[in-house]
């Protein structure tokens, strides 16, 4: 419930779509099972000579054929509105949520997997909500209703679809129960292989100059192959539900057939008529397709739960780096230090990355740092807390200062250069948006990049 109440949560102005579409399935059943109701009496009037009783039934028909229609069509439109609102609110509250994780966060969950949980798994969701809003709610009053219906009707024969639902309802339970725990784990599996896949592309040069492409192609191999293990093993599961399913509506009709037919004869049509007959075995067919439908959800949304519960920790995970309240937002001055300083990047982790660290670099000198320059400028950045210890800048502990301003104030020159897609300019103004074309120029002057920006065609127009 938890699960559900965050992710409805995020329906916000798409919540009148999502109440209009039961309301409009609602409106579709009811006039889609009052014409085989009207078939009872538009066929056991043909027996007669006039055809004026024919032809109101059949304009009667006509127009509950269409009022459902109209409904069906309006629930499909308001229905699609609300899934794919959700999931655009979903993807975008998933982004900015990770936008306040800390490293440790984005480590506890792991790149690969967030971009599984923004894509597959919303689409998931998606999918899984407008089949909800629309199926979930159209097939259990389809067959309330059918059933009604076949009861008004004849009452004998209506007992046998009243006891054939039931014993399918627990056959699918069954199968799903078994299928869950299946979908679980290929979830967790999709993780480890994005994780490989995003590896392999990252670090393409890495495999190329080292020749290791059979390595990686094999161990792709044995990620995908787990993959496709379970999700055959759960395929082969709920492929069980449509021929159990048939077998048994089928075999309902063909009692239906048997008996309805049996008790017309030896009643001369009195208990039952051949129009009824009609009706009962379109009822009964109503109930077969719904109860097919009944499955196709239940595989559906048990693919939809796990990616639902994976969707909802993000969203509820409190990242854990935050600014203090009230935190401070001046730097006084560039001066360091660390106080009895280890830490690590994992609790889980054995070893500390750094350990019983003591140094002061006073504002304005420099210092060369041979190995672990990594973990220390995280720490003074707070892109991670400390394990123990404290790290100051400008005299405070660097978690009494407001996190923007403090990452305002420390300038970082990274081993690696990542540059996003556009213009040199646009690259430029990541860190400064406002920065005129003078400043821009100015600054590649100084790091002596002008002058082969210059030589690039369009200069610091280039696209990257």
């Amino acid at each position: 419930m938890k699960t559900i109440r965050t992710l409805v949560g995020r329906l916000r102005e798409f919540k009148t779509p999502a109440i209009l579409t039961p309301l409009f399935i609602i409106g579709e059943v009811v006039f889609e099972c009052l014409i085989p109701l009207i078939m009872v009496s538009l066929v056991d009037a043909l027996d007669g000579v006039s055809l004026s009783p024919v032809l109101r039934l059949g304009l009667i028909l006509i127009g509950l054929a269409f009022a459902s229609l109209t409904c069906g069509i309006l629930a499909a439109r308001f229905s699609a509105t609300a899934s794919v609102g959700l999931a655009k609110n979903l993807r975008h509250d998933l982004f900015f949520k990770v936008q306040d994780f800390s490293f440790a966060d984005i480590d506890r969950f792991s790149t690969s997997s967030l971009v599984t949980r923004m894509t597959t798994d919303v689409t998931n969701v998606q999918n899984a909500f407008g089949m909800l809003i629309r199926i979930a709610v159209r097939v259990p009053l389809m067959i309330v209703f059918s059933i009604v219906m076949a009861w008004r009707i004849n009452s004998q024969m209506a007992l046998i679809f009243l006891g054939m639902v039931p014993l399918l309802a627990i056959i699918l339970a069954v199968i799903v129960l078994v299928a869950f725990p299946i979908f679980r784990r290929i979830f967790k599996k999709y993780d480890v292989l994005n994780n490989s896949v995003q590896e392999n592309v990252a670090a393409i040069r890495v495999v190329k100059s080292f020749v290791t492409e059979e390595h990686e192609t094999t161990k792709f191999r044995a990620a995908s192959q787990d993959v496709r293990k379970d999700f055959t093993n759960a395929e082969k599961l709920i492929a069980l539900n449509s021929p159990v399913m048939m077998l048994f509506i089928f075999a309902a009709i063909v009692a239906v057939d048997y008996i309805g037919a049996s008790i017309i004869v030896n009643s001369g049509g009195t208990e039952l008529t051949k129009g009824g007959l009609t009706a009962l075995i379109t009822y009964g067919i109503q109930i077969l397709v719904h109860m097919l439908m009944l499955a196709f959800i239940f595989v559906m949304t048990t693919m939809a739960a796990e990616s639902a519960n994976r969707i909802a920790e993000v969203l509820t995970h409190e990242p854990s780096l935050t600014s203090p309240a009230n935190g401070v937002t001046t730097v006084a001055d560039g001066s360091v230090t660390f106080e009895g300083v280890s830490f690590k990047y994992s609790e889980r982790a054995e070893e500390n990355a750094l350990s019983d660290i003591d140094l002061r670099i006073d504002s304005g000198s420099t210092l060369g740092i041979g190995s672990s320059k990594t973990s220390l400028i995280q720490l003074i950045c707070r892109l991670y807390d400390v394990s123990e210890g404290s790290v100051k800048v400008g005299g405070r502990d660097v978690r009494d200062y407001d996190l923007s301003s403090l990452r305002d104030a420390v300038s970082v020159v990274l081993q690696k250069n990542v540059l996003f897609s556009g213009t040199i300019k646009d690259n430029m103004r990541w860190g400064n948006p406002d920065a005129t074309d003078a400043q821009i120029e100015r600054a590649c002057q100084l790091a002596q990049a002008d002058e082969f920006i210059q030589q690039l065609p369009g200069g610091y127009d280039y696209v990257i």
